[in-house]
């Protein structure tokens, strides 16, 4: 072919599919195996995002189509509000909303339901260098959560950044066997928040 020379261009039929990544098979692993052998790698795999204003059936729908039970919450990349899983979608958050304001589920969004950053837990990249999967499971149910961010600090003119995700479910899937997280209020607003919805 000449150097100038154009490629063969040809038209494209209905239904044609789009390539997604698709997650490479993942090893077991064992409780001492090192920790980054679980921790989903965000600089590998693209992260499921969507916006707080994104309805609940719309979020659930994106995760099924991903293949994912998380979503970061962003309203302009690459700022993270917070976070939204599969458990959210059905949990006390979106209850109280239908009840407290005589809402229907359909029209309740992202917002809504999700987890905001500020009761957000992370755990740093570097501690997790040394880490085992025991540390891992151990740090989750400490928490009392099925999540756990890894942040990688500032370097040079790079900021801070969410690196990775440590979840339950992968866990669980690499080692072969089911964790029990203990589900706990994680911080003061959340215990003053569950009084005021019970008075």
């Amino acid at each position: 072919m000449l150097p100038d020379s154009p490629l063969p261009a040809r038209s494209l039929r209905a239904g044609i599919s789009v390539a997604q990544t698709s997650p490479s098979p993942t090893a077991a692993v064992t409780l001492d195996s090192p920790a980054l052998d679980v921790m989903t790698d965000l600089t590998q795999v693209r992260a499921a995002t969507t916006h707080p204003t994104t309805t609940l059936r719309q979020a659930e729908q994106i995760m099924i189509h991903q293949g994912v039970r998380m979503l970061f919450v962003v309203s302009e990349m690459p700022s993270l509000e917070g976070l939204i899983t599969t458990t959210d979608l059905r949990g006390d958050r979106p209850m109280r909303a239908v009840q407290q304001r005589n809402a229907r589920y359909e029209e309740l969004c992202v917002a809504d339901a999700m987890t905001p950053l500020s009761m957000l837990d992370a755990i740093d990249y570097e501690a997790l260098k040394g880490a085992r999967v025991s540390n891992l499971i151990a740090t989750l149910k400490k928490h009392g959560r099925n999540h756990l961010l890894v942040i990688e600090a500032a370097s040079g003119s790079a900021p801070e950044r969410v690196r990775g995700v440590i979840s339950r479910a992968q866990i669980e899937r690499q080692l072969g066997a089911v964790i029990e997280v203990p589900e706990i209020a994680h911080n003061f607003a959340e215990i003053a928040h569950s009084f005021a919805e019970t008075e």
